[in-house]
Formats: structure tokens, C-alpha cells, sequence
């Protein structure tokens, strides 16, 4: 069963593919294609801007892609979620379109832009934001460079941040939060229906989940004497209860878990005057819960 998937093109796109990658499914693009193969025959996938996957997904011409929830939410369009996947361009967090304005201007709320110009990617999402606030205002679609149009081109704006320093560089303070989003996967309501290409995409979620439930996770395996069993498990953090398992000599156990990559330079030591032995730290492509 074949299926087509969309790949964000844009500032999404070298975090996309690397996620790929390491889910065990590397995506080979070409410079001059929109169109690229995979490792798996019945998986073929197209570039596509995020602002647009969801057109295209419920369209048909894409069994599934991977957009913004903001995108998904701006386009009104009819698709199935089939996951969250949180991470960004920088990082594994969400990202925000906050409402911000000149650091020098006098506006400290929403409420205070009544009559204003607000520029935007997002037209749909920031008018019905202001008005479920009740405030009259004017949004204008951005075409980018969204951060440099106030005071001049624009009395305030929604846009995205991830860490907020482009704003802060460009002397904007944020007023408020308009919408939170991570990435999904979406898929086609009639791809969806067809048991093939359902069980192709929740098998494609399963893995890019697994892979960036493993980023910034590193596994830990040691030995341990039954007597020292408690005071080892009760150095380390486990994701949920490590596992352990027993040796050819029947006084040791062998204890397997997963911690956080920034605990391993405390934890280490830690299990070592816990009289743990033999304790290798080892990275981690894919964590399936």
C-alpha cells in the first residue's frame, strides 16, 4: 500500500528530515525536485510549505503530512490529527503567536488597540482573537519581515516565536499569547478510511514519535549486587521502572533504564558509590512508550 506523505518545506524542513533520520526512515531530497524517496518503497514524500499542507492533505493529493497546528487551524480545512509531534525549529518545545507592539509605544493590553492595524500570517486565528476580546481592529496579511513593520507599517502584530529574541531584537514587547502550536500529523479523512494506508501512517507516527521521545535521552545499563539493588534504585531517575534482569551468578542483577542525556553527569557518579559496576551509558534512536 502506497502512500504520499508532505514534507514541511521552509524552516521546518532540516528538522523534519533529520527526525526522519533517526525514526529509521532518511528521506533523499533533490535540489531542483519538490519530490522525494524514501527508504521505504510504499512511502514517497513531496516538499511542501507548511502554510499549505493542510489544503493539500484534504485535497487528496497527500495521504498525510506533517504542518503546524496554527496552519491547520488558519485553514479551516477538514483533516484528520493523527498526532502531536513537539518539536520545532530549535528545539522539542512548542512555539507561540504572540500579539506584540513597540517597546516605546503606550499600549499595555489588548484592549488598548481598538482601531489598530495588526499584521499577520495568521488572519483567521488573530481575528477571531480580538474578536473574542472585543476589540475592532484592522489585520492586514503579512507577507514576511513581520517583525520590522511596526510603528511604521503596522501598529502591532501576531506573530510566532519560538524563543522570542527576534522580537526582542527588533524592540517589540509582547502583550499576549494568541495560539499555541507544535507539529502534527494530519491525514486525508478518506486515506484514513482505508485500513492500508491508516495502519502506513499510524506506523510512520509511531516511529517519529519514538524518535523524539529518545532526543536528549540517553540509556544506562549497569550490574549490581542484590544487596546494593536498593540503594542503586534509588539514585536513578527511571522513565518509568528500569529494568532488571538476573546474571549467571545469582548474587548480581543486571539493571537497564532511561534518563535524561543532562542527569547522566550526576547520576553516573552517584551509582558508583552505590557500588554499581560495569555501567555503560549508550544513545538512544527511538523510545516507543
Amino acid at each position: 500500500m502506497k502512500i504520499r506523505v508532505g514534507i514541511p518545506k521552509g524552516s521546518l524542513q532540516e528538522a523534519t528530515l533529520q527526525l526522519f533520520t533517526q525514526a529509521g526512515l532518511p528521506i533523499h531530497t533533490h535540489s531542483r525536485s519538490y519530490f522525494a524517496s524514501t527508504g521505504d518503497p510504499e512511502i514517497d514524500c513531496m516538499l511542501i510549505r507548511a502554510q499549505e499542507m493542510a489544503r493539500y492533505v484534504e485535497h487528496g493529493a497527500l495521504d498525510a503530512g506533517l504542518t503546524g497546528r496554527d496552519w491547520v487551524v488558519e485553514s479551516g480545512l477538514q483533516v484528520v490529527t493523527v498526532s502531536d509531534l513537539v518539536y520545532a525549529k530549535q528545539s522539542r518545545g512548542k512555539v507561540r503567536w504572540v500579539l506584540a507592539v513597540p517597546d516605546t509605544s503606550y499600549y499595555a493590553q489588548p484592549a488598548d488597540l481598538g482601531g489598530a492595524i495588526i499584521a499577520t500570517e495568521l488572519v483567521n486565528v488573530s481575528k477571531s482573537y480580538f474578536q473574542r476580546q472585543g476589540v475592532e481592529v484592522k489585520v492586514e496579511f503579512s507577507w514576511g519581515a513581520t517583525e520590522v513593520k511596526p510603528p511604521m507599517l503596522a501598529d502591532a502584530i501576531v506573530e510566532v516565536t519560538e524563543t522570542g529574541d527576534s522580537l526582542r531584537a527588533n524592540h517589540l514587547r509582547i502583550l499576549d499569547t494568541v495560539l499555541e502550536s507544535n507539529t502534527q500529523i494530519i491525514a486525508n479523512a478518506r486515506a484514513w478510511l482505508d485500513c492500508g494506508k491508516r495502519r502506513k501512517i499510524e506506523n510512520l507516527a509511531l516511529m517519529l514519535r519514538g524518535a523524539i521521545e529518545a532526543k536528549d535521552r540517553v540509556g544506562l545499563m549497569l550490574n549490581v549486587r542484590k544487596e546494593d539493588l536498593d540503594r542503586v534504585l534509588g539514585v536513578l531517575p527511571a522513565l518509568k521502572r528500569p529494568t532488571i534482569s538476573t546474571l549467571s551468578d545469582p548474587e548480581w542483577l543486571a539493571v537497564n533504564t532511561v534518563i535524561e542525556e543532562t542527569l547522566a553527569w550526576e547520576v553516573i557518579p552517584r551509582l558508583k558509590e552505590a557500588r554499581a559496576q560495569g555501567i555503560v551509558e549508550y544513545p538512544l534512536n527511538k523510545v516507543v512508550m
